[in-house]
């Protein structure tokens, strides 16, 4: 027998504004034709004014105990991966443990930019496995739209709001790659990429700063790191590319996720796409498709799922798990 981190529960939320391609049309030479095709975006969600990434982050932890039939003193902890935190500090999770009346065990926030799911997944799966806690509710939500140069037409229109959330149990299998849950993780970062991908400002350089890209050779990374990750996080527990039921990628770019699926040799079929209505919602990419996969029909039970992100840093990873 062998212990592991098994879903038991998965939300999410999205703010009220939908912004349309059109809507860019107004203040800067671009069109819908033409977000569409290079990105695949149609729409996303913007948080209203006094919204906030804790507001969003809540109301996906909610929707996720409900789905798994807990409350918060059901939780051990809490990891919220974001790099749009409310504060400095104190930590995003620690408002969201606080709103969610749990009084208990410990939240922190994870930041890897767009992988940082998969590396707040990653750690959840070793804190359950090394006894640390038995549930884990973890959390991706960002409001990009505050670190946006609106007049950049290269980058604005390509990222939105949103808040993703899952819970992870302790549960007995037989360690073999036929349990459920969370089979195996693969985390990478390369420092010296910084400058394709970064935001001009921070704290410690006294400035808030907007989001910077290299888009072209973002790309050029992209797809290959993102099929590399996902092998050998497969190879791992002895299964292949012809073993998944479903890549659950970063919704970044629809040219992306088509060409990490040709890469892995699966069909579109076997993808779940969302980023036609969310754009880029950084951290909160994948547990968003994750929940919106599920409430559609097509995430089922004891389905093999590949979940891969690449994001500044660079940091990339990808996270293997049986539904």
């Amino acid at each position: 027998m062998a212990g592991r981190s098994v879903v038991v529960g998965v939300g999410h939320y999205l703010p009220e504004r939908i912004v349309p391609n059109s809507e860019f049309e107004k203040t800067l030479d671009t069109s819908d034709e033409w977000i569409r095709t290079r990105s695949g975006i149609e729409r996303r969600h913007f948080a209203a004014d006094g919204e906030t990434t804790s507001d969003l982050a809540t109301k996906a932890a909610e929707a996720a105990l409900a789905d798994a039939g807990l409350t918060a003193d059901d939780i051990d902890a809490i990891i919220l991966a974001t790099s749009t935190a409310d504060l400095t500090f104190p930590s995003a999770a620690t408002m969201v443990q606080a709103r969610l009346g749990m009084t208990k065990g410990f939240a922190f926030d994870v930041q890897a930019v767009c992988a940082g799911f998969v590396f707040a997944l990653s750690n959840a799966n070793a804190l359950i496995l090394s006894g640390q806690a038995k549930r884990v509710l973890v959390i991706g939500a960002e409001t990009f739209s505050r670190i946006m140069d609106w007049s950049d037409r290269s980058t604005c229109v390509l990222f939105g709001d949103g808040a993703g959330a899952l819970i992870l149990e302790l549960q007995e299998g037989e360690g073999t790659a036929q349990d459920r849950g969370i089979l195996a993780t693969d985390l990478n970062s390369d420092g010296r990429y910084k400058d394709l991908l970064y935001v001009d400002g921070g704290v410690s350089t006294q400035s808030t700063g907007h989001l910077r890209m290299q888009g072209n050779q973002v790309f050029r990374h992209a797809v290959e790191k993102l099929a590399k990750t996902a092998e050998t996080a497969l190879s791992a527990v002895g299964l292949s590319n012809s073993d998944v039921d479903w890549i659950v990628p970063h919704q970044a770019n629809i040219r992306i996720i088509q060409g990490t699926a040709k890469k892995m040799g699966l069909p579109m079929e076997n993808v779940v796409v969302t980023v036609q209505d969310h754009g880029n919602t950084s951290a909160a990419s994948i547990p968003l498709a994750l929940s919106v996969g599920k409430e559609r029909g097509q995430i089922k039970q004891r389905d093999l799922i590949v979940t891969e992100a690449i994001g500044g840093g660079l940091a990339w990873g990808s996270v293997v798990l049986r539904w």
